[in-house]
């Protein structure tokens, strides 16, 4: 039986604020990539977001993001400023309540000697929003990937979901292909008229039809393969350089994908690798909190993972997709010291970056880069990749990057994007 919640009305419609719309305002906050505003300057490494912090988000979505209505504006702009300043941290109380409620942040204490353990119910209460800090939940990253799926679909109009199509055809249940004649181990998904017209052609007309084996002839499918993807994110310092922040967009664009991948394509497999001074691999449920931090650029070293990787996969169809805006700077040498050299492009990191580009090639992976920058030096050596590996190049921006990306996982055509 339905249940209806009733309080004492006070003048604002508090309820009636949607959480999804409010995750949406808070999307850059929950997303951020250690962009600090300074051009120049290094991301705070290792700190943590407090529930300060989110109290503060709150805020400015409320008051200048459009989240809140004009009408609740409007009351609130005739209230004195002390009952004001209440009635607003009121309804922040009220919304971090619900976030928690629905599961899409949790809070831990830094008295926790355990980092992960989850700050139980009303707890967080008798602290200071200092000293709570809070993390998205998997449900949170969840909701995030799915409306920037949603919005990256929705500028890209429409398009046919499936699964890759590949020149291949076998015989299956449903009809896309051309007939053949039927071989003994095919599904017998029996084309009935072409079947007739080969024992009408061969016998003539008249009853009764004999129909032989050599004319039955049955309905093709497409061959619809599976695929693995390593996606290697850059995050490097140069990803927030120069007054634009490129890595909140893809990871985006990351969690977009993922989204896609779990929703529409179930067969396939999608891990993430980040490339920095070295490698990792990050499990996609940690990617809302991955920042940027004062690295170079081993792209070498990202690619090895991202092999090692694809290799425990069993998958007819292999790839990387590689998103960068910098030369590769970093290498990491056989006894483990890292030679760094940002200055150019070093012929020895380039060189052999593409040796492992040929490895790729060799194991059959393909790789296709997502280009955040448009340097004369740098558009030649991801030319170099593209050809060496048969993979695409996109020299793209933050903003069309989802857009470039989407297409090109969903449609598996050859295009060239100047």
């Amino acid at each position: 039986m339905k249940s209806f919640k009733y309080s004492k009305f006070t003048g604002f419609d508090w309820d009636s604020l949607s959480l999804e719309d409010l995750l949406g305002k808070l999307s850059d906050f929950l997303l951020q990539s250690g962009f600090s505003g300074d051009p120049y300057g290094y991301p705070e490494l290792g700190r943590e977001r407090t529930l300060q912090d989110l109290r503060d988000a709150l805020l400015d979505a409320l008051l200048n993001q459009g989240l809140l209505p004009d009408e609740m504006l409007e009351k609130l702009m005739e209230m004195p400023p002390e009952e004001q300043e209440a009635k607003l941290s009121e309804l922040v109380d009220a919304l971090i309540q619900k976030l928690l409620q629905e599961n899409y942040v949790s809070f831990t204490s830094d008295s926790d000697s355990d980092q992960d353990s989850q700050f139980p119910g009303q707890g967080f209460e008798d602290l200071e929003p200092g000293q709570v800090r809070f993390e998205l939940t998997n449900k949170g990253i969840d909701f995030l990937g799915f409306k920037a799926l949603k919005d990256l679909l929705g500028s890209l109009g429409k398009s046919q979901m499936g699964r890759h199509d590949t020149r291949d055809l076998s015989s299956g249940i449903e009809t896309s292909g051309a007939s053949k004649p039927y071989e003994f181990g095919d599904t017998l998904n029996l084309d009935v008229s072409a079947t007739l017209l080969s024992a009408v052609q061969r016998e003539g007309l008249g009853t009764p039809l004999n129909v032989d084996y050599r004319d039955l002839t049955i309905h093709q499918t497409e061959y619809l393969s599976s695929c693995a993807t390593v996606l290697m994110l850059d995050c490097s310092h140069s990803m927030i350089l120069y007054g634009e922040d490129r890595f909140t967009p893809a990871k985006r664009v990351a969690m977009a994908l993922s989204h896609l991948i779990r929703t529409q394509y179930p067969g396939d497999t999608l891990n993430l690798v980040l490339f920095h001074d070295s490698a990792e691999e990050v499990p996609l449920s940690l990617l809302a909190r991955v920042q940027v931090g004062p690295y170079y650029t081993n792209t070498r070293e990202g690619l090895r993972l991202a092999q090692r990787v694809l290799a425990r996969q069993s998958k007819d169809m292999k790839q990387i997709i590689m998103i960068t805006d910098g030369k590769p700077s970093a290498l990491t040498k056989e006894d483990g010291r890292i030679y760094k050299n940002a200055f150019g492009l070093d012929p020895h990191v380039v060189g052999e970056t593409l040796k492992e580009v040929a490895n790729c090639r060799k194991s059959g992976i393909l790789i296709n880069t997502f280009m955040l920058a448009r340097d004369y030096d740098l558009v030649s050596f991801v030319k170099k990749v593209t050809e060496m590996c048969r993979g695409k190049a996109y020299f793209t921006t933050p903003y069309t990057l989802g857009q470039y990306l989407l297409m090109d996982y969903m449609q598996k055509k050859v295009k060239t994007v100047h």
